[in-house]
């Protein structure tokens, strides 16, 4: 499948909001409860945060597409840094990287961070920043593949209920 990435604008925050629950259903049910599921997806990936996010001209919003038909398939977030580790004035952070599962292993969310990577580089960041639910060994690998490394540890309140998270960190020097 065809993928495109461009930079978000205000009319996507509904198509956001969508594969954002979509790929955070996917990845967490069975590991997270049902009602802690509910309550984040409701809050968390409202269209009103995305639209948020896109109108504060500060924080730099992606969306991956099909170049038939232009569904959303995925997503990336990133935003003043704001993480329990010691921080740089020049620090981004990664607040949401997503991508259907089927579309995993193809290639997209590779791209996906090295357009993130390159935005934030060419904006002066020196490091970009994550975190991601201790549990996810998938993602953590992916990540681990892209040059993130840990920087850290946090608790992660998804509804109800709260969960360790790693902190991770990328270099953004050329080449980095």
């Amino acid at each position: 499948m065809d993928v495109e990435i461009r930079r978000a604008g205000p009319d996507d925050a509904a198509a956001l909001a969508l594969v954002g629950q979509a790929t955070f259903l996917e990845t967490y049910a069975g590991q997270l409860e049902r009602e802690n599921i509910l309550a984040h997806c409701a809050h968390e990936h409202a269209a009103a945060r995305y639209a948020g996010w896109l109108a504060d001209g500060v924080s730099q919003v992606w969306i991956a597409e099909t170049t038939h038909g232009r569904a959303p398939v995925g997503y990336a977030v990133v935003a003043a840094a704001d993480l329990p580790v010691a921080l740089a004035a020049d620090d981004l952070e990664l607040k949401r990287f997503y991508l259907l599962s089927r579309l995993h292993g193809q290639g997209h969310g590779a791209r996906l961070m090295e357009t993130v990577a390159a935005d934030a580089r060419a904006s002066g960041a020196r490091r970009l920043l994550l975190g991601v639910f201790s549990a996810n060994t998938r993602a953590i690998a992916f990540y681990a593949r892209q040059g993130f490394t840990q920087a850290g540890v946090r608790k992660f309140r998804v509804g109800e209920g709260v969960y360790d998270d790693l902190v991770l960190a990328r270099l953004l020097a050329e080449g980095g």
